[in-house]
Parts: C-alpha cells; sequence; structure tokens
C-alpha cells in the first residue's frame, strides 16, 4: 500500500484497549517483530500483538513506576526509567527488564535526577538517557557502568537517527546538538538552534531517511533539515503549556509528520512537502500524547488513558475510488 494524502485521510482506529486505569506515557514498537509494549501511570507495561491486534501480556512495576519504555533488539526485554523514588534518592535508576520471566538482568545507576528520555540505537547495544541533572549518558545494556558522560542543560532530550550514524541532543532555548556516536567524546560535529526559540526541545524524531528533526516544544513542532538546522516549517498542535508533552512521528516514508492536537484531542498529519495539514482523526476522549507509527506496517498506535490502533479503512477507500495499492 503506499503511502499519500488520501490514504492518510481515511486512516480510522481498528482497535481500542481500555486496559489501563491512568495516562499511558510511552509507548514503543519492535523494530522487527510484530509487538507493542506500553507504560502507563497506573504501573503497568502491556505488551500487544500488532498482526492480530490482541493483547498478549501484562506486568507491574508498582514499587518504582515506569515510563519511557523501549523494546530491547530482544522481543522479549525493555528498558525503562521509574517515576517513583524513595528517600534515599537511589531510584533514579533505569531498568532492564525481561518480559518473558518478569525479571530484572540490569539496573543502570548514574543518573541523581529524573530521567527525562531514553532512547535506544538501531544497529547495536548502545543506548542515551537524560536527566534533569543536566547529564546525558552513554550506555551498554551489557554493562551496568555509564560509557560516557555529556554535559547537557536542565531540560534535555535524546534521539539516534534510523541508521545509527548519529545522536541529537537537544535542550534549552532550541540548541540541538549532534555527535557521531563512535566518537561522542570528541564533542558535537554540529550545534544549531532552532530560532526563533526561547523554550526547552521536549522531545526530537529523526525522519526515517535522515533528513528531517521534528523538534517538538509546547503547542508547536518545528521542522529541520538534519543536516543544516534550517527550519523548514512550524506546526502548531494547540498543546497547553506546561502540560503532558506531545510526542510527534514520522511515516516510515519520511513524508508525513503526525502528533496529538492539544485543541480537540485529535491527532493532526501534515504532508511535509506541501507543510499542508492533510487529515485530523477524532476518537481519543482524552489528549492523545503517546503516538509512534509502527516500522513495518501500515499502523499507527496513540494513546491516552486508552490505546488505539489505527489502520486505513480499505472498504471506505474502494467505496470512494482511491487509489491504495502501489
Amino acid at each position: 500500500m503506499q503511502i499519500n494524502d488520501d490514504v492518510i485521510r481515511f486512516f480510522g482506529v481498528g482497535r481500542v484497549f481500555k486496559d489501563n486505569s491512568a495516562r499511558i506515557n510511552s509507548l514503543d514498537f519492535h523494530r522487527s517483530e510484530d509487538l507493542l509494549v506500553t507504560a502507563g501511570e497506573d504501573d503497568s507495561i502491556r505488551t500487544y500483538n500488532t498482526q492480530s491486534g490482541t493483547s498478549s501480556k501484562v506486568l507491574f512495576s508498582k514499587k518504582y513506576g515506569v515510563s519511557h519504555i523501549c523494546f530491547t533488539h530482544d522481543p522479549q526485554s525493555v528498558i525503562y526509567a521509574s517515576t517513583k523514588f524513595c528517600l534515599q534518592g537511589s531510584d533514579h535508576k533505569i531498568r532492564y527488564q525481561t518480559m518473558h520471566d518478569n525479571k530484572y538482568i540490569r539496573y543502570f545507576s548514574g543518573h541523581t535526577e529524573r530521567v527525562t528520555g531514553l532512547c535506544l540505537s538501531p544497529k547495536n547495544d548502545m543506548f542515551l538517557s537524560a536527566s534533569l541533572d543536566r547529564k546525558v549518558r552513554i550506555w551498554d545494556l551489557r554493562v551496568n557502568k555509564s560509557e560516557g558522560v555529556m554535559d547537557a542543560p536542565s531540560q534535555s532530550c535524546v534521539a539516534f537517527d534510523q541508521q545509527g550514524l548519529v545522536l541529537c541532543v537537544g535542550g534549552d532555548r532550541g540548541l540541538m546538538r549532534l555527535y557521531d556516536p563512535k566518537g561522542y567524546e570528541h564533542g558535537p560535529f554540529s550545534t544549531f538552534t532552532v530560532r526563533p526559540c526561547l523554550e526547552s526541545i521536549l522531545s526530537i524524531k529523526f525522519s526515517a531517511d535522515g533528513k528531517l528533526l521534528a523538534a517538538v516544544m509546547d503547542g508547536r513542532i518545528h521542522l529541520l533539515d538534519a543536516f543544516n538546522g534550517n527550519l523548514l516549517q512550524t506546526f502548531y498542535t494547540g498543546s497547553a503549556k506546561g502540560g503532558p508533552a506531545l510526542e510527534a512521528t514520522f511515516s516510515p516514508d519520511s513524508k508525513y509528520l503526525l502528533s496529538g492536537a492539544g485543541a480537540d484531542r485529535s491527532i493532526a498529519a501534515w504532508n511535509v512537502k506541501t507543510m499542508q495539514e492533510v487529515a485530523r482523526w477524532g476518537g481519543h476522549t482524552g489528549l492523545p500524547t503517546a503516538l509512534k507509527w509502527a516500522p513495518r506496517r501500515m499502523l499507527v498506535a496513540s494513546a491516552d488513558t486508552n490505546l488505539a490502533m489505527w489502520i486505513p479503512n480499505i472498504q471506505e477507500m474502494e467505496a470512494r475510488g482511491v487509489k491504495w495499492l502501489q
């Protein structure tokens, strides 16, 4: 199936899961298996089979909480940050857990404040973490101790490109730094600032082809050229200042950008060539803050308290004469 404006307009809810009792704060697709994992503020970790559209497993992290969940390369393992901290301040650890037998494989200690971002390399066992302690740490899943530490703004976020060749650190006042993962200790090879911008970048996403960057802020998304940092367009999401950060996601062909929209609790889709909004998907009862497009399927997952899986409505497209085959 080709992805074009007409197909984007005919996406609809295929399945809704009302398993959570509180907001889902993060979700992730496995890169090679038909699996989706979610982390909820009810301390739940839930997995779903995206081929059959069914719930497959639920675990709980009642003691530590769970956020910023990511699959590792093993479809049975995840890493995540904590949301609950003991009085001794010992629980800003990142946890590496196997879903198969519900056991912790490893703890990653080093951050002294809340973790604000996690990102796993698509190519190896390296992963990044950002924290309010003004540090970005570089880890290997096989080693407890961080392999590198970089100074960062108080509010920072991290991302790898889809080839694992570039890592990006975003922070206060729109500052973005690009590093070579194999030589991060030598400093960034490129630094640029999103202008005009006086606020913190809340999250960063690379397009699959590595040519674009989406820098998410309160109420808007800045679309940038990933090579020189030039601002290409600003899309307005209408999210409230200081509220939960909205997540943006690119389509697998890098031609569309999606994000939750705060004004009407919908999902907005923009064509990044024409820079026009092409669709609004409605159906959430709350603001959909977690959002990702599946890497291998014509499938989008979004979440507020409930999880929605979006797919094209082929019957309706055929009834309207919309061409959808490659």
